[in-house]
């Protein structure tokens, strides 16, 4: 898994909050973190970046409203964006080439996913 690579101008003109932000969305947006990637909690990032804990918990907020990361409790904050739609389709294709190379039905590969999915 990448790093997170980001720095924070703290006498800039833009909120670091809005730096923290665009940096990670950036970073998504070109691929260097890609769908699934756990980003650093975050006050482990809020003190390697010399930032308040708030700070940082604000730009993961904004970025969970837009669809970018997903928090998920304890477990973290992961990253989300359309990435992962795109990746569940393509792996939804694939196991449809595969079921149908087998000669299973439709019934019979829905089936199978629904035994996949039950704990």
């Amino acid at each position: 898994m990448p790093d997170l690579d980001l720095v924070v101008d703290h006498d800039g003109a833009v909120a670091p909050y809005e730096q923290v932000r665009e940096g990670i969305r950036a970073q998504v947006t070109d691929g260097t973190l890609a769908p699934g990637h756990r980003l650093p909690p975050v006050r482990a990032l809020a003190t390697s970046l010399g930032l308040a804990a708030n700070t940082v918990a604000r730009a993961y907020k904004e970025l969970e409203a837009l669809g970018v990361v997903e928090t998920r409790g304890r477990a973290g904050t992961f990253v989300t964006g359309r990435g992962v739609e795109r990746s569940a389709r393509e792996a939804a294709a694939a196991y449809v080439a595969t079921v149908r190379s087998l000669g299973l039905d439709d019934a019979a590969a829905l089936a199978a996913v629904r035994r996949a999915l039950d704990p």
